[in-house]
């Protein structure tokens, strides 16, 4: 579904255009001034604004909207006799024009192909940063869309960016998508887990330290500012970062200048700091464990990557993917996953994220033949390690015939279902303190079908 931004002071031009677009199949948002169409941005694929509106008009509207984001087509509404401003507008960005009053057919077609325009240009930029990157960008569910469109506008202009997220959402995937579609893709991308060393060390690996600076320093040592000069650096986990290390992080960004540990000489440095954190750095601003100056520095603009269980559409297209990725690497050739598998993934909740989702997938293709890969796989493959706490999918129960019992005379697959599915009942009523319905949510039910099974296991509310 193709989202259109409609923009007229006219209630009459909205409501028709709405209701013919809503037909077609687009979702349609609606702004009576240019001022309050440029707070609707964020979803628009397309905008169609009136050229003559009191206040900012479509001209002005237009000219800031090819500043954000010049991917975005802008189709101009013009009165009878602006036909030589609307073409000025074209040669200064805008998409097309068509004169009031306009015919329904007419500016249906002109707006698909202005949809039709933006989505090869971004399955363009997509393109070629996957082939930067050596990787598929799945994101088809609307957060996931959000996110990449913001990605690609902001990639083009030599920001700092601040990348937020859960732990294992894919941070670390977007601040490397920045510099693939950035000027900088060809020069250096250099990466520094800023949790990973104490402060001492952490200085010197980030802003490089002569011979002779600290015991063991027998060589001088260019750091990774040094070494991403011209591209890109990526800060893994910036809230992890020592407080001596961050004021010296603050002029690098301020000034473009270093100084190696143990030295008098400042260096100066072009480099692009893309950080990602899955912490609140504001929250840390206010409990002083975080320089305010800095947090500003590095958030001139921020991306907030979702958590997969807002992104639940991009799952099966995920699996498929890290199927086939899995089955390569471990030399399987083709795996597939069967549909009952993927929607047992779907309803499940994932705290770890992409990345648990991941390791299951892996830990699925390491333990198969190849192949097909199904729900009785995935209770085997959790036969074979320790319970580790990580939520697995629910599998489906069926009212169907019992399966027969194992050769081994051992607990029917439908007793270990059940066993399974009672530990993930229980693991979740645990970890949300007994909230049936946070619990409900988690495990991707009704919690009228939580309270069956709560009956089901003997799992009711402790006395």
């Amino acid at each position: 579904m193709s989202s259109v931004l409609l923009v007229d002071d006219e209630p009459g031009v909205l409501f028709t255009l709405s209701e013919v677009l809503t037909d077609r199949g687009h979702r349609v948002v609606t702004a009576r001034s240019g001022a309050e169409a440029l707070t609707k941005l964020d979803d628009a694929e397309t905008v169609v604004t009136d050229l003559s509106m009191p206040g900012m008009d479509g001209l002005e509207l237009m000219t800031q909207i090819v500043a954000r984001d010049p991917a975005l087509p802008v189709l101009l509404l013009t009165a009878h006799g602006s036909e030589r401003v609307a073409v000025a507008a074209m040669k200064q960005g805008a998409y097309d024009y068509l004169a009031k009053p306009f015919d329904i057919d007419e500016i249906t077609v002109v707006i698909e192909r202005a949809l039709e325009a933006r989505r090869l240009r971004v399955d363009n930029r997509r393109l070629a940063a996957e082939q930067t990157l050596g990787r598929r960008i799945i994101g088809a569910s609307r957060p996931m869309r959000r996110l990449l469109e913001a990605t690609g506008r902001v990639a083009s202009r030599d920001v700092t960016v601040l990348v937020r997220g859960e732990t294992g959402t894919g941070k670390e995937f977007v601040a490397e998508l920045l510099h693939a579609q950035s000027a900088r893709a060809h020069k250096p991308l250099i990466r520094f887990n800023c949790a990973a060393l104490p402060a001492e060390l952490a200085d010197a690996e980030l802003f490089g330290h002569a011979r002779g600076a600290f015991t063991g320093a027998n060589t001088s040592r260019q750091g990774f500012f040094a070494q991403a000069d011209g591209g890109t650096l990526i800060l893994d986990e910036v809230g992890e970062l020592p407080p001596a290390v961050q004021a010296k992080l603050l002029r690098a960004l301020q000034e473009g200048e270093i100084q190696p540990v143990g030295s008098g000489r400042i260096d100066k440095v072009n480099v692009r700091v893309v950080a990602s954190t899955n912490r609140d750095l504001a929250a840390d601003v206010k409990a002083g464990t975080f320089r305010e100056d800095l947090y500003y520095r590095l958030a001139v603009v921020e991306l907030v990557v979702p958590p997969l269980r807002d992104r639940k559409d991009d799952i099966p297209a995920l699996a498929e993917e890290f199927a086939r990725r899995y089955g390569e690497k471990f030399g399987l050739g083709g795996i597939s996953l069967e549909s009952a598998l993927i929607d047992a993934l779907v309803r499940t909740e994932w705290p770890g994220n992409v990345r648990q989702l991941e390791n299951t997938i892996a830990r699925l293709a390491a333990l198969s033949a190849g192949g097909v890969i199904g729900l009785a796989d995935l209770q085997s493959a959790d036969d074979h390690i320790s319970d580790s706490g990580n939520a697995l999918p629910v599998m489906p129960t069926s009212d169907h015939d019992d399966p027969a019992p194992d050769a081994r005379n051992g607990p029917s697959l439908k007793e270990q279902v059940e066993a399974f599915e009672r530990g993930l009942v229980a693991r979740a009523l645990d970890a949300t303190g007994g909230n049936q319905s946070e619990a409900a949510r988690r495990l991707g039910v009704s919690r009228v079908t939580l309270i069956d099974k709560m009956k089901k296991y003997g799992l009711g509310p402790k006395r």
